[in-house]
């Protein structure tokens, strides 16, 4: 059994969660690093806003291309867990990381509504295939090779490589489109090719399934019904998993609004130029890094689940706080943003792990904590694009702030209640773990 976290004080490097790293696991790590940091690095992100609006598109064009895309991110979602539930994980990242190189050529093909509402229909598909699938494939795989402790620091190490690739990328992209326009979107699709690479050679899993092995025996439209009835009867049997899955969606909406649909808008609204949008990204981006790699800087006087839902306050209040500065104050902010996005992410993820059965189906029910999410990101943007349209930024920001803390005081309530909650641990063990990320994701 894995627990669910260790605080090591002081502790330096691989041996800090006291189970030595096997020669796979580390090759599992090291594979699973360069697939994180090549497919999530899209260099268009920083300007794909500015980008589309060159290309003619309207704000309720752009905005509504965004919800299409969550909403398809949720549609996707439901078969695609199951499918890596039966044919690997390590398959479903190699179908992900194919799509994905696709998308990103599709605005270099049709620079146009039809090509931009393609190029994110099929990065939906693409991330939806790899969202669960890559951390059912890590969690399983050191599961496997003794190491489950380890994982924390993994995710958190992946993370904030992936993160730093970007800050050296993001800033160039201006340059990069000066000399051929299209620059973004083709190094996007090279990037993602590169994933494709990592996911070819990583090792088949060590231990699989044998619930899912025999599942593929079954005819295939009865073992996906037999897939999905097992994750709902999961969730609906295990209330603490189904909560921690609610309370990450603070987490999940703020940073993807933030970061992908206000990012520019806020700045912009502010009077800090395009030109500039890269180096604030790159700066969020450190940020974030630092604080992925290093958790344990959270302490053990919080219980982690107490952690989550303070530090989802924290990046509502970060947001709100960037209406009533100026555009100094403003960075500094999205900064401060960035740093609690990197602190929450991999605690989140890991206490969803924890909280999954043993045996149940794990990159079906991390599909269903991405639907949850992607499906209040859709009417987030929804919201986001008639608060632009209106001129009403300060407004939007404000509300999320309100709305994010009556949600968090509710579910914490709720939380302490919960059937399945983690009984406390004797004193002399700490209450929260978290292994150190020296040298991770």
């Amino acid at each position: 059994m894995i627990r669910p976290f260790s605080v090591l004080r002081g502790s330096r490097g691989p041996r800090a969660a006291g189970v030595p790293l096997t020669p796979r696991a580390r090759r599992i790590i090291r594979l699973n690093n360069g697939f994180q940091l090549l497919f999530n690095l899209l260099w268009w992100m920083p300007v794909f806003y500015a980008y589309q609006r060159e290309a003619g598109l309207s704000d309720g064009q752009i905005f509504g291309i965004q919800s299409i895309y969550y909403v398809a991110f949720c549609l996707f979602e439901i078969p695609t867990g199951m499918v890596a539930d039966r044919i690997g994980a390590r398959n479903c990242l190699r179908a992900g990381a194919v799509v994905m190189t696709a998308a990103n050529l599709a605005p270099v093909l049709a620079p146009s509504y039809t090509g931009f509402l393609v190029h994110f229909l099929a990065i939906a598909a693409g991330r939806s295939l790899t969202s669960g699938a890559a951390s059912a494939y890590l969690y399983d795989g050191l599961a496997a090779e003794g190491a489950g402790e380890h994982y924390l620091k993994a995710e958190g190490q992946a993370r904030a490589l992936g993160l730093a690739a970007k800050v050296l990328c993001w800033p160039l992209v201006g340059p990069l489109m000066a000399v051929a326009h299209p620059t973004p979107y083709v190094l996007s699709a090279a990037s993602a090719a590169g994933s494709l690479v990592c996911a070819m050679v990583l090792p088949r899993h060590a231990a699989p399934d044998h619930r899912n092995r025999a599942a593929k025996t079954a005819p295939g439209g009865v073992a996906f019904l037999r897939d999905a009835t097992t994750a709902l009867r999961c969730v609906c049997a295990t209330p603490w998993l189904a909560l921690l899955m609610v309370q990450g969606v603070a987490v999940f909406t703020l940073s993807r609004i933030c970061q992908v649909n206000l990012f520019q808008p806020v700045l912009l609204d502010h009077g800090i130029p395009e030109g500039s949008h890269g180096g604030v990204l790159a700066a969020m981006t450190v940020a974030e890094a630092v604080a992925s790699a290093r958790p344990q800087w959270l302490g053990s006087r919080l219980s982690p689940v107490a952690w989550v839902s303070l530090l989802s306050l924290a990046m509502a209040a970060a947001l709100a706080g960037s209406t009533l500065g100026g555009p100094w104050t403003v960075i500094a902010l999205l900064c401060v943003f960035a740093a609690v996005t990197g602190f929450a992410y991999p605690l989140q993820r890991k206490l969803v792990n924890d909280a999954i059965p043993a045996g149940a189906p794990r990159a079906t029910l991390l599909s269903v904590e991405s639907i949850v999410d992607r499906a209040v990101c859709a009417l987030a943007a929804v919201a986001a694009g008639a608060y632009l349209s209106a001129g009403r930024l300060d407004a939007l920001l404000w509300h999320s702030a309100v709305v994010t803390g009556v949600v968090m005081l509710v579910l914490q309530l709720i939380l302490r209640r919960a059937p399945g909650r983690p009984r406390k641990r004797p004193k002399e063990e700490p209450a929260l773990e978290l292994v150190t990320t020296a040298g991770n994701p």
